[in-house]
C-alpha cells in the first residue's frame, strides 16, 4: 500500500489518480498509525515551504516520518515541495528548517539571462546525470512539467537536472529516499513511467 500524506499541501487527487492509472491502490491519510501500516510514503506539494512543514510539525508528522523512512528505509518519493522538504533548510519568505535527510539549502531560482521568467512554469527536458531507479527504462532525455520558485541545491550530485538560465535539480536520491522536482502526476506518460518505477522499488 502506498501512503499520500495529507498535510494540507498537497495536489492530492492528480497524484492518487496516477497511481491509480499504473494499476495501484493508494490511500490519502494524515494519520500517523497508518503511514506506520504503509509499503511506501509519498509526499506531494504545493505551496510556500515554511507553511508545510509547520503542517507537518502540527500533525505529528515529522517524528513518524524519521522513524519509518529514515529508520526503517521504508521508500519515500517526494513531489515539489515534497522534495525541497529533503534540505536542512529553505530561504523561502525567511529562514526555515526541513527534514534534514539531505545535506543542502532550497534557495530561489536566480536565471542568467531575464528571458528564463520566474516562477518556473512548463515542460523541460532533464539531463539524467545519476543511475537512480526512477529512470530505469529512459533511453533519452524525458520531458517532464514543473511549476516551482525555489530549488533544491544539494551539497552531494543531483540524479537529474534541467536547464531554466540555470542548472536546476530535476530529482536526487539517497538510499530509499527519492525527490522529484517535476509532477510526475502531470507529465503524461513520462511521469507515469516514473511512477511505475518507484513501486517497482518497493
Amino acid at each position: 500500500m502506498i501512503a499520500i500524506i495529507d498535510y494540507d499541501a498537497g495536489n492530492l487527487r492528480s497524484v492518487f489518480n496516477a497511481f491509480e492509472a499504473i494499476g495501484q491502490k493508494p490511500f490519502i491519510t494524515r494519520d500517523p498509525a497508518e503511514l506506520k501500516k504503509a509499503k511506501a510514503i509519498v509526499l506531494p506539494g504545493v505551496g510556500a515551504f515554511g507553511d508545510g512543514m509547520a503542517s507537518l510539525k502540527r500533525m505529528n508528522l515529522v517524528e513518524v516520518l524519521n522513524e519509518e523512512v529514515v529508520e526503517k528505509k521504508k521508500p519515500y518519493l517526494g513531489i515539489c515541495l515534497g522534495m525541497q522538504f529533503l534540505a536542512n533548510e529553505s530561504e523561502e519568505l525567511g529562514n526555515h528548517r526541513g527534514l534534514e535527510w539531505i545535506e543542502g539549502s532550497v534557495r530561489i531560482i536566480r536565471p542568467n539571462e531575464p528571458k528564463f521568467r520566474i516562477p518556473h512554469i512548463g515542460w523541460n527536458n532533464i539531463e539524467i546525470s545519476k543511475r537512480t531507479p526512477l529512470f530505469d527504462g529512459f533511453n533519452r532525455d524525458p520531458v517532464f512539467y514543473f511549476v516551482h520558485s525555489y530549488h533544491f541545491e544539494p551539497q552531494s550530485p543531483p540524479s537529474s537536472t534541467c536547464w531554466h538560465g540555470t542548472t536546476i535539480t530535476a530529482s536526487i536520491q539517497k538510499d530509499n529516499i527519492f525527490g522529484v522536482q517535476f509532477h510526475p502526476e502531470k507529465s503524461q506518460e513520462d511521469g507515469l513511467k516514473v511512477l511505475e518505477n518507484f513501486v517497482k522499488v518497493i
